[in-house]
């Protein structure tokens, strides 16, 4: 299947970084935003400064507020908008006939109902909805500048997943395949949590070992619950679990380890996410993840604290005191 017209739903960073891999591979894209005045900005100065600042934005590629008018004719649709508002804005697609080939780019975890992003997607949409999760060590402002970068497309349809593989990959941009939905979903999302624990430890002043140890406990956390969740042990080992994992703890772009980096130094929850117009998913999955943490009887000890300082006012240094004083064990 040769796509030729596809629609992006969410203009931030990721869903601006699709439009352009697709725009390069030839594909007519139009870009859904949610609030008509900076749409119309963003088409004025063809730069997204919000959320991805100094990359231009081809002509080619359209932006509207028009849900209507950005999915007409699309035979492909890349859903990129904020986990908690998904569900609300997949409400405002007009109905349609036929297939729906849907790719799932959003990481993590509906509060309400505990269900994954690409769960949402098809609950949605509707059994006709042939879904494709991407997830991945991926910031957008790398993949928007070409700088190399690898992603898994999961779906119980491998030819979805294919022509999703295809209409993605360039020269700078390497997508693989997989059936594991559920794992691919679950490493993408999960790892924000950890990232937050990562930018407690950055604004605390700790140092490498602790980051090295946050991010192999986290790994641990993330497959313990993601296998009893349907997971596959091998996905979590790869990009879209220890890959993403990995990037999301340490980079500069990772705005769940910022986020987690402000809490580290004092400030507020509140105070933190209006710092940003960035949204940092790890916040409100870490209230799934001790949902589903309990649920499924795994034991996720960093989630925990993380969730414990997020909602609870626990203080970061009692958080790391209660970690570094569980039981001794094996490893």
């Amino acid at each position: 299947m040769k796509i030729s017209r596809a629609a992006v739903i969410g203009d931030g960073a990721w869903g601006t970084a699709v439009a352009l891999l697709m725009n390069a591979k030839g594909v007519r894209t139009a870009v859904w935003g949610a609030f008509p005045e900076y749409v119309e900005e963003v088409a004025r100065t063809r730069e997204n400064a919000r959320f991805l600042p100094g990359v231009r934005i081809p002509g080619e590629i359209s932006l509207t507020p028009d849900m209507g008018a950005a999915v007409d004719g699309a035979e492909i649709l890349a859903i990129a908008a904020p986990v908690q508002h998904l569900r609300a804005v997949l409400e405002l697609m007009p109905a349609r006939t036929g297939p729906i080939l849907a790719v799932s780019l959003s990481k993590g975890i509906e509060r309400k109902t505990l269900l994954r992003s690409d769960e949402v997607v098809r609950q949605v949409l509707g059994r006709k909805a042939r879904v494709v999760a991407v997830s991945g060590p991926s910031h957008a402002e790398e993949v928007s500048r070409g700088i190399p970068t690898s992603v898994v497309a999961a779906s119980r349809d491998p030819d979805a997943a294919r022509v999703v593989q295809d209409v993605l990959s360039g020269g700078t941009f390497r997508v693989y395949t997989s059936s594991d939905v559920a794992g691919v979903s679950l490493g993408g999302a999960l790892k924000n949590v950890i990232a937050v624990a990562a930018g407690i430890s950055d604004g605390l002043g700790f140092g490498d070992n602790t980051k090295a140890a946050l991010i192999t406990r986290g790994i641990k956390e993330i497959s313990r619950l993601g296998i009893r969740m349907g997971g596959k042990a091998a996905t979590f080992a790869g990009l879209s679990g220890i890959g993403d994992l990995i990037v999301t703890c340490a980079s500069r772009h990772s705005r769940n380890r910022a986020l987690g980096e402000l809490i580290g130094r004092g400030m507020g929850l509140g105070e933190a996410m209006a710092s940003t117009p960035k949204i940092a998913e790890g916040v409100w999955t870490s209230e799934a993840v001790v949902a589903l943490s309990k649920k499924y009887g795994v034991e996720m000890p960093i989630s925990e604290e993380v969730y414990r300082v997020l909602f609870m006012k626990q203080d970061v240094r009692k958080a790391v005191a209660s970690l570094m004083g569980r039981s001794l064990k094996a490893e």
